[in-house]
């Protein structure tokens, strides 16, 4: 219980996020975490990092203190999993304690992954957590690159009030997409080019208003992209079954 008091404060104290991140969901039931990022590299570039967490996962957030004794398997059934050293002063027969942090329950490589499990402090309690992780395509202001969105449902009795550990869990979430987005790169936003001089004149009656992203809406976008990517690959081929059959 310790580490995992460490591990929500740690959270609660976390650095700068994405500004993605955010709590989208939450009750006495559960909530919801969506964290959303985007990346100057291909589906599959994103994906062989993402299933490599030791790469990128920030080691104040896991029981051994070191990064590099997680592990993820990317396929159903696969472990994301932790290596615990073994005790100072144990027999040399004696094998290093691990921790399942999330169980794989699907897994298309370069696109879709799903796992099951209560992170952190979240083990210890009487919940279910799904965490849905996708990569898509898209065309950046600066050329391609892969938006990764990771969504976390979390619903159950827990002993943690929602409004703190979905707060710190968020941050959490947050801190490790970021560290991902560094190791694999930021698609970077399309350098301003000087407009020209005659364009510093007095603007024009009917010039056409310039594009102001909407937060809001691209969010949703952004939200939808799991539902949809998700079921495009489950949709039947057969639509309607005929009547006597």
């Amino acid at each position: 219980m310790l580490k995992h008091l460490i591990f929500l404060a740690a959270g609660l104290a976390g650095s700068a996020v994405p500004a993605s991140a955010e709590v989208v969901q939450k009750s006495d039931a559960g909530f919801v975490i969506r964290v959303t990022s985007e990346v100057a590299a291909s589906p599959a570039d994103a994906w062989k990092s993402f299933v490599s967490p030791s790469g990128w996962w920030n080691g104040q957030h896991t029981f051994s203190g070191e990064a590099a004794n997680l592990t993820l398997d990317p396929m159903a059934n696969g472990c994301f999993c932790e290596k615990l050293p073994v005790p100072k002063g144990a027999p040399a027969t004696q094998k290093p304690g691990s921790v399942m942090h999330m169980r794989v329950v699907y897994a298309e490589p370069y696109r879709a992954l799903r796992m099951v499990g209560g992170l952190g402090p979240l083990q210890s309690e009487a919940i279910n957590g799904t965490m849905t992780v996708t990569f898509a395509p898209i065309d950046g202001a600066a050329g391609k690159g892969t938006r990764i969105l990771w969504e976390y449902v979390v619903g159950g009795y827990m002993r943690y009030k929602t409004e703190t550990i979905a707060g710190a869990v968020d941050k959490v979430l947050g801190e490790q997409l970021a560290g991902l987005t560094k190791l694999v790169g930021p698609l970077a936003p399309k350098p301003a080019t000087p407009a020209p001089e005659a364009a510093v004149a007095e603007p024009v009656a009917d010039e056409a208003p310039a594009y102001t992203p909407d937060a809001t809406q691209d969010e949703a976008a952004a939200g939808e992209s799991v539902k949809a990517a998700l079921d495009k690959l489950f949709k039947k081929k057969d639509e309607a079954v005929p009547s006597g059959h």
